[in-house]
């Protein structure tokens, strides 16, 4: 059936209908063929989607086709329908805004992509004797209305459900005079791509654990979980009534806080039939753990009410837990800030109007997030987008894919686009987090040519000397001494992130180029590199060993990346980033750049205690912060939320996004102990580390091999570990009194004395 040419045309109804039409066919099964063997329907849409045959959705999937960057890749979804056709079938399917034609970015604007909503559809079915009917969108099908009289993701849904039309989508339905015609739409084939990646589904319900009254009188629920999603509940009351439905993250002064929202009016209206209404708004999505109720007939109760929970289709691989509450719910925190975010494509929040791939936070997120869940096929279906995107702007890698920021205009801090360090790097990061992470050579095959004109790009940005020096940079963005309204004042010089960035892309690259057997192409990113670094050494590291702007950030990112020549060095920069530490009592100095890799600097150089005592800080700024505070999620800012319960004054403040939670990394390799030797972990380091402060922890991740399981604990005089390997694979045990010890697959248990830790 997948050999089925596509005989469909991208199809627009004659009339808008509030920006949500129903599209239907009906038709009959051709006879004399025998029964059907098999029926599979291809669907996608400029807009979204909801398709069904005979009336029965056709998957369990939501807002498909999704985003992709449409220019070049629109999505197609393949459904088999074998059990829902009939002699007579109806294809139907009901259209919303969606990133297509809605709101995006944070200027107010829509209809970025285009102003004409389309469907293109195909239903074939196989018969008996071979024989294949096609049935496919044209100007034959009929469009019509339906309850929906308003949708944005941004800024909420309308569902007015006398509006309802019951039976639109079976056979014998009788479109009335509000119902049209369609036209057809230039469209090009070629931009249709089977996804890699997995759809956005109804991932799970939660509950509310409180209803109460606010200050100004208002019934807020409280649902116990930031998450992503919609309400969904069943209502009986008068005709025309109207429940509206505010959401927000956060509460400040008892009431919902709005402010972090900007534009985005994240509001649902439904309007009452007077029968029993099923209400659930599904061609919008809201970042919330509040959710204000006006207008509901009667007294609201807790049964009355569910937050339906809504991300990619992610199968979870990783675990972590350890004997630390506050730890344990900050990672809790990153898993569910993963969730949120990982809606069809990573983004950096999914509450306010923004809600934009940054190419930034994946870059520093990507291994987290492949510990965690398999989402291999999910960013590989992202960085194909990257991959479009850079192609067509000259191998520049925008700071947002898709990047729909090109339509729009710019801040004026922003000057004309160019790349950007650890932003622009995703396109060479995450590939090689998947290689990692999975051990698939085609993922690197597939990005190579990315991966080289991006580092290529960059090389030619290179100042005579080597650096790079020059153009805007985030930098170690959001550092926390940066005031709420200059998140780019870091404490870090730009130019030293962002060679230091550089270099470690050149030798990825350099790696990548070696492994996929482009010997000329590794030779060249191999020299590039070593000149960056020697550029690095002479001109930002100090005689004594201090780097330009001796700050956390620059000795984290230089010990990481293995910038620095010599074990003196090492040694030098290890001990000051120790020290810095210690001198800002343990609170977070560190941004974007630095935060992902700044634990795992401090162990790598032996400061297993600072780095322990980092995790375990309290106080604003820390990780543990906004747990102490209440967060379920990681916020933007280190301090998003004030000591004294209000809201950073900053104009971006976001409740949830992942980036901050990087640190998890860290925490499932030096705490859990579970680290890749081989790509894919076809060889396995089991080496935790343990430190004051945590008592014991067990983690586990399912691997491409198997799963790998570590458990151990600080018990009276000893450290006792529990190591489990699949078959098959070979493992090393490395002690924190330093013995090694090699294990095949089973488990294996270790024992050393307490006294013998390494400090």
């Amino acid at each position: 059936m997948t050999s089925t040419p596509w005989l469909a045309a991208m199809i627009t109804p004659g009339q808008d209908f509030d920006g949500a039409p129903r599209l239907r066919k009906e038709f009959l099964l051709e006879e004399g063929h025998g029964g059907v063997v098999k029926a599979t329907l291809r669907a996608t849409a400029l807009g979204i989607y909801e398709a069904c045959v005979n009336g029965t959705p056709v998957g369990e999937d939501v807002l498909s086709p999704g985003w992709s960057s449409y220019e070049w890749r629109l999505r197609y979804r393949t459904y088999d329908v074998t059990a829902l056709v009939g002699p007579r079938t109806v294809v139907g399917a009901e259209l919303g805004n969606g990133w297509y034609r809605g709101r995006l970015a944070w200027h107010g604007m829509s209809n970025l992509y285009g102003s004409e909503l389309g469907f293109l559809g195909q239903l074939d079915i196989e018969f008996e004797d071979g024989h294949v009917q096609s049935v496919g969108t044209d100007a034959s099908w009929q469009a019509g209305p339906s309850a929906t009289t308003f949708n944005d993701l941004y800024d909420g849904q309308t569902i007015d459900a006398r509006k309802a039309v019951h039976g639109w989508a079976e056979p014998g339905f009788a479109p009335g005079t509000d119902w049209t015609g369609v036209g057809t739409l230039a469209f090009d084939a070629d931009r249709l791509a089977e996804p890699v990646g997995p759809p956005v589904v109804r991932a799970g319900v939660v509950h509310p654990v409180e209803i109460f009254t606010s200050p100004s009188g208002k019934t807020l629920v409280d649902f116990g979980q930031n998450l992503v999603g919609w309400l969904r509940f069943t209502v009986q009351g008068e005709a025309g009534q109207a429940i509206t439905v505010r959401h927000a993250e956060v509460l400040e002064d008892g009431e919902l806080g709005v402010r972090p929202l900007r534009s985005a009016k994240a509001t649902d209206t439904f309007v009452l039939s007077g029968g029993k209404d099923l209400f659930e708004p599904t061609k919008t999505f809201h970042g919330f753990r509040y959710a204000e109720i006006t207008g509901w007939p009667g007294e609201l109760t807790e049964e009355d009410l569910e937050a339906v929970v809504v991300h990619s289709d992610l199968e979870r691989t990783g675990t972590f837990e350890c004997s630390n509450g506050l730890v344990n719910q900050l990672h809790r925190n990153i898993v569910w800030g993963l969730r949120g975010n990982f809606l069809d494509l990573p983004t950096d929040c999914p509450q306010r109007d923004e809600r934009l791939g940054w190419t930034g936070d994946i870059a520093v997120f990507a291994p987290t997030a492949a510990y965690l869940y398999d989402v291999k096929g999910f960013l590989q279906d992202w960085l194909l987008d990257l991959a479009a995107e850079q192609k067509a702007q000259d191998g520049l890698v925008p700071i947002t894919v898709p990047d729909a920021l090109k339509y729009c205009p710019q801040p004026p801090e922003f000057p004309a686009p160019e790349s950007s360090a650890l932003w622009s790097e995703a396109s060479v990061w995450v590939p090689w987090a998947l290689w990692e992470a999975y051990g698939d050579l085609s993922v690197l095959a597939t990005q190579f040519e990315s991966m080289a004109a991006h580092t290529r790009r960059v090389e030619g940005l290179l100042s005579p000397s080597g650096l790079w020096d020059s153009g805007f940079q985030f930098g170690d963005w959001l550092d926390p001494d940066a005031a709420p309204d200059q998140p780019w004042a870091a404490k870090a010089d730009t130019a030293v992130v962002a060679t230091a960035c550089m270099y470690r892309t050149a030798r990825l690259t350099a790696q990548t180029a070696g492994l996929l057997g482009k010997h000329d192409d590794e030779a060249h990113f191999e020299a590039l590199a070593a000149r960056v670094r020697a550029a690095f050494a002479e001109h930002y590291v100090g005689a004594a060993g201090t780097i330009r702007s001796d700050c956390t950030t620059v000795y984290a990112l230089a010990i990481a990346f293995d910038l620095l020549a010599t074990t003196e060095l090492r040694e030098f920069a290890g001990n000051r980033l120790a020290q810095l530490v210690r001198d800002n009592n343990y609170r977070v100095s560190t941004g974007f750049a630095g935060t992902p890799f700044i634990t795992h600097a401090l162990t790598d150089t032996g400061h297993v205690d600072e780095a322990y005592r980092l995790l375990l800080e309290e106080g604003c700024p820390s990780w543990l912060y906004p747990v102490t505070m209440g967060a379920t999620t990681v916020w933007e800012r280190w301090d998003s939320m004030l000591p004294d319960g209000t809201i950073n004054p900053g104009q971006m403040t976001s409740f949830n996004h992942y980036a901050l939670g990087a640190v998890a990394d860290w925490m499932h390799k030096a705490i859990g102990g579970i680290r890749p030797l081989e790509p894919g972990y076809a060889r396995v380091l089991i080496a935790p580390q343990p430190g004051e402060g945590i008592d014991w922890a067990r983690t586990s991740l399912k691997t491409p091999h198997g799963q790998v399981r570590v458990e151990w604990k600080v018990d009276g005089g000893g450290f006792l570990l529990e190591a489990t390997v699949p078959e098959g694979v070979a493992a090393d045990v490395v002690l924190p009194d330093g013995a090694r010890h090699a294990i095949a697959g089973g488990t294996h248990r270790f024992a050393a004395a307490l006294g013998a830790l390494a400090t």
